[in-house]
């Protein structure tokens, strides 16, 4: 595990590249391997505040509907988990994988909230370790550089998916104590090699959904049913991290991963 802390000149370099990664973009929304959009925030943002706020369009850019789905439905959002990881902290925090815990440290189904809305705000409490005011300044200290790693479990025309998408940001704004934030322990997750993770082979779809992409969702189905069955095991705790891969092609079959936290890795 990493425990050494990076001079901030390093951490600004490294950021620094995060935003020249090659993320499809357009209108403000970024667009990921799977059904997903995300809408905030914006690659290498740096963050603070109360809470964390992750906005996920999940009706596909407009051609899905929502849940509840039939049960037969060729396409369709299982479930949506999240988690905060960095190999440069050696940090790797639950925001969902699903099933809310006490005074909602990590959140529940993401697909049940804010029913009606095409977009889910999920807004997650800081943890405690993460309180403090801009850049870290001593060895030790959980802010940063991270990654939200995002993972869908889908169908999509009748096919199954499991997808992984990474989105660095910065903690380094202020976070005030507040003695309702959890603990960062509580939330913690053993950080997984990138050879465990292997986002290649999860990610077995494009980019999708970006203007002028031309995928079709086929939609429908003849009966009700639970739309929220996962087709696949669901994300477990402890893979809250994305690939440590070198580069970026997402337009070459979701060969992809967010690279602030995982150049720094090889940093001791």
């Amino acid at each position: 595990m990493i425990t050494s802390l990076l001079p901030n000149a390093l951490l600004l370099v490294f950021l620094g590249r995060a935003l020249a990664l090659n993320f499809t973009v357009a209108g403000g929304q970024i667009f990921t391997p799977g059904l997903a959009v995300l809408d905030a925030p914006q690659p290498g943002t740096p963050l603070g505040g109360e809470t964390i706020e992750v906005a996920l369009d999940v009706s596909a850019n407009g051609r899905l509907p929502l849940p509840p789905y039939p049960s037969d439905s060729p396409s369709k959002i299982h479930n949506i988990t999240i988690f905060l990881y960095s190999y440069a902290i050696g940090k790797n925090f639950t925001i969902t994988n699903g099933t809310a815990t006490a005074n909602n440290a990590s959140l529940g189904d993401i697909m049940l909230s804010e029913p009606g809305s095409t977009v889910k705000h999920v807004k997650w409490l800081w943890p405690d370790c993460l309180v403090g005011d801009g850049q870290p300044t001593t060895v030790g200290s959980a802010r940063g550089v991270y990654n939200i790693s995002i993972r869908q479990n889908f169908r999509l025309n009748g096919a199954d998916h499991y997808t992984i998408f990474d989105m660095p940001i910065s903690v380094t704004n202020k976070i005030d104590f507040d003695l309702l934030r959890p603990t960062c322990d509580s939330l913690n997750n053993p950080l997984l090699t990138p050879e465990q993770v292997n986002v290649t082979g999860a990610n077995d779809v494009p980019v999708l959904f970006a203007p002028g992409d031309s995928t079709t969702v086929q939609t429908g189905g003849s009966s009700g049913g639970d739309s929220l069955g996962p087709s696949k095991p669901t994300a477990s705790p402890g893979q809250g991290l994305g690939n440590a891969g070198s580069s970026v092609n997402w337009r070459s079959g979701a060969h992809w991963v967010g690279l602030v936290g995982i150049v720094v890795a090889i940093v001791f």
